[in-house]
């Protein structure tokens, strides 16, 4: 292993994430390894059923299962000729807690091996299991030509086992390893926190854009509204013009209206230049603005209500001329 790969290595085993990911590559080793993933063809397939038939050997499987029922049995039949002891220890974890008879034809008899997978095997129950393994067997010759024939006879003789105590009563159980428990329960805890996560962010990301969207509407209103108070403001902007317009074709001395009508549209002036830069989503510059529209508004109102001066001029008769 190079320096660089177990730096790397090192790295992500010392972060969370990486131990995560360790954690449930050791999980799911286990659970492969226990749930018979390395098992062979006859041990994966009594793992889960009471009948193994070996390729070639002529037996209804189905019609097998039916009479072995959910006894605590397992026949596996092989090829004449098989390895019958190789064959009980290949499925000794696959079946445990089962009485396994191995069978294989020979010529007009059967060749039996009996395998008693019980608890205690090799200590209390050794002799219950030397005489489970030697009974369950008898009288299956008589019917070698008929192999559901000899499987009735077997199930007779686990009954009789049964009920002479050589064997534990109850029905065979078949339920997934510690293993696949654990990952399907992590599964289901994956799902519940990834809905958990997904609901709790879209109440997050619903109340974010109804922020939003709540902030973009009170923009809208103050634009409008500061749209509203530039469009009166250039309305009395206009009437006041005219008004200027036609005192000076007057002729006349209303300079106090002259100075604060320019004043105004100065101001105004620099009033629509911050109008065309003002950004919508600026909040403090739209109602910045606003008020000094409003402020705007009322001198143009004041500017508007202010009476003009009267034209102030000498009146006088001529004096007469001396003859």
């Amino acid at each position: 292993m190079t320096p660089s790969v177990r730096r790397w290595l090192g790295g992500l085993v010392g972060t969370p994430f990486g131990l995560a990911v360790l954690a449930c590559t050791v999980l799911a080793g286990w659970a492969l390894w226990t749930g018979g993933a390395l098992d062979g063809p006859i041990a994966r397939e009594v793992r889960t059923s009471s009948v193994y038939v070996a390729p070639g050997v002529d037996l209804d499987r189905a019609a097998a299962q039916r009479i072995i029922g959910n006894r605590r049995l397992v026949v596996v039949l092989l090829e004449p000729g098989a390895d019958l002891r190789d064959a009980c220890r290949q499925v000794e974890h696959a079946a445990d807690g089962t009485l396994v008879l191995v069978m294989s034809r020979d010529n007009d008899e059967y060749d039996t091996y009996g395998c008693a997978l019980l608890p205690d095997r090799d200590d209390d129950n050794f002799g219950r299991a030397v005489v489970a393994e030697t009974t369950v067997s008898r009288g299956v010759d008589i019917f070698a030509d008929r192999p559901l024939e000899a499987l009735k006879v077997v199930t007779v003789n686990y009954d009789l086992l049964v009920k002479a105590g050589t064997v534990p009563d109850g029905a065979r159980t078949i339920s997934p390893s510690l293993p696949r428990f654990m990952l399907a329960a992590a599964a289901v805890l994956a799902v519940v926190a990834g809905a958990a996560t997904l609901w709790v962010g879209g109440r997050r990301a619903g109340r974010l854009a109804a922020a939003r969207r709540h902030r973009r509407d009170e923009h809208a209103d103050a634009r409008s509204a500061l749209g509203a108070a530039a469009a009166v403001l250039a309305q009395q902007i206009i009437d006041l013009d005219q008004r200027y317009a036609h005192a000076a074709r007057r002729g006349g001395s209303d300079s106090k209206f002259a100075r604060n009508y320019l004043k105004l549209t100065t101001d105004y002036t620099a009033v629509l230049d911050r109008l065309a830069a003002v950004d919508g989503a600026d909040e403090a510059g739209v109602r910045e603005l606003t008020g000094r529209v409003e402020s705007l508004n009322r001198r143009a109102l004041t500017l508007a209500q202010s009476r003009p001066r009267a034209r102030s001029g000498r009146s006088g008769r001529a004096a007469p001329s001396a003859d």
